[in-house]
């Protein structure tokens, strides 16, 4: 699905150079490397402060915790998305709300959010899910006329952007009261090992998410607030600071290959390709088609007959895991997400998959539906 070892090879000098520097001065905890990226991502993303932590799910939790959020406050989460975003609610011992996504775009519903509010409901959390932003205009008039926070999970689209009714544009993440994301290996953006980080334009909240991600300390060994202990460390920040040079390079090769996909594709009535939603440009962190149920399973089976990787995001809806069955709400019947989750199958698509790669892909899915 994914072929770091090729990307790192085309970079390999600038790279190993990064991380030699690391080594060299020793410095891997909080070296100049760490706040180098942040100020470049936040230049790049158009927002005033980048916090970096440990990974994408601890950056979503210190986001709620810098929201002084209290037991069984309602957060409300799409049904169909990958645990992390709920489980942090959970062992913040808030109540995760489940809701429907668009069957469309698998983001958050905006009905369906507007539909599952309450007096206790504090918090809305959109997944800008396989590279293209939620219906923000949409959910954020909601949240205003609501007085909700909203932490914008945006693990899957780095590099993507929103533009709204009246021509103002912003990267995901950088929308709501707070953002996430993720820089796991095979994201958009990855480092070497686990990263993350969180987004805000409000300096409040940038020294408050500071404080916690490190221990809730204002200055060494004084201790403000309760915090936790989530850094990126410096050879992942090294990483990143080179890899950020040709993240507009990827996200381009990305949406190439979805274009080729999507032209083998067009004559088949059995596949739905991916919606783009008008003001929000796809970045494919995953290129998903919806197929008929019955065929899901054994169209999978045929592709890895013929040495194509696949996968299902997501098998098996939020609401059904056994572990959120008595904490959370569930509003709607989520037929929407019942149905991707027996539907969808996402195809390889990265930097470094060649012409012929796709079309081989391509033929085979092709040959399989003739």
């Amino acid at each position: 699905m994914v072929d770091l070892k090729n990307q790192y090879l085309k970079i390999k000098p600038v790279i190993d150079a990064a991380i030699q520097e690391c080594i060299d001065t020793s410095s891997f905890i909080k070296g100049p490397q760490l706040g180098r990226f942040e100020k470049r991502f936040a230049n790049y993303l158009n927002v005033r402060h980048v916090i970096a932590c440990a990974n994408g799910t601890d950056a979503l939790q210190i986001a709620m915790m810098a929201l002084d959020l209290q037991p069984d406050d309602e957060v409300i989460v799409p049904a169909f998305t990958y645990v992390a975003t709920a489980e942090v609610i959970a062992l913040l011992r808030l109540k995760p709300v489940m809701v429907d996504v668009d069957p469309q775009t698998f983001t958050i519903s905006p009905a369906a959010i507007e539909q599952a509010i309450t007096a206790k409901t504090k918090l809305v959390v959109p997944v800008h899910l396989f590279g293209q932003c939620a219906d923000m205009e949409r959910i954020e008039t909601i949240c205003s006329a609501h007085d909700l926070f909203m932490v914008e999970d945006a693990a899957q689209a780095v590099g993507a952007s929103y533009t709204f009714s009246n021509g103002h544009k912003y990267s995901a993440g950088a929308m709501g009261t707070l953002g996430t994301t993720s820089f796991f290996p095979s994201k958009n953006l990855g480092c070497f090992g686990d990263g993350g980080a969180i987004y805000t334009t409000s300096d409040v909240l940038a020294e408050k998410v500071k404080m916690i991600a490190n221990h809730g300390q204002i200055r060494k060994y004084e201790h403000e607030i309760i915090g936790v202990n989530s850094r990126l460390d410096s050879i992942q920040a090294a990483v990143l600071n080179e890899k950020l040079n040709y993240l507009t390079e990827y996200t381009q090769a990305r949406q190439q290959v979805a274009a080729a996909y999507d032209e083998a594709f067009e004559n088949i009535e059995a596949i739905e390709v991916p919606y783009r939603m008008p003001g929000s440009d796809h970045v494919f962190h995953q290129y998903t088609l919806k197929v008929p149920a019955a065929e899901r399973d054994n169209l999978q089976l045929y592709l890895s007959q013929k040495k194509i990787p696949s996968m299902v995001y997501y098998p098996k809806p939020l609401h059904s895991q056994k572990a959120y069955q008595t904490i959370g709400r569930v509003v709607g019947d989520l037929s929407v997400t019942e149905a991707l989750c027996k539907r969808v199958i996402s195809l390889p698509i990265h930097t470094e998959l060649s012409d012929e790669q796709v079309s081989y892909i391509s033929e085979a899915i092709v040959d399989f539906f003739s």
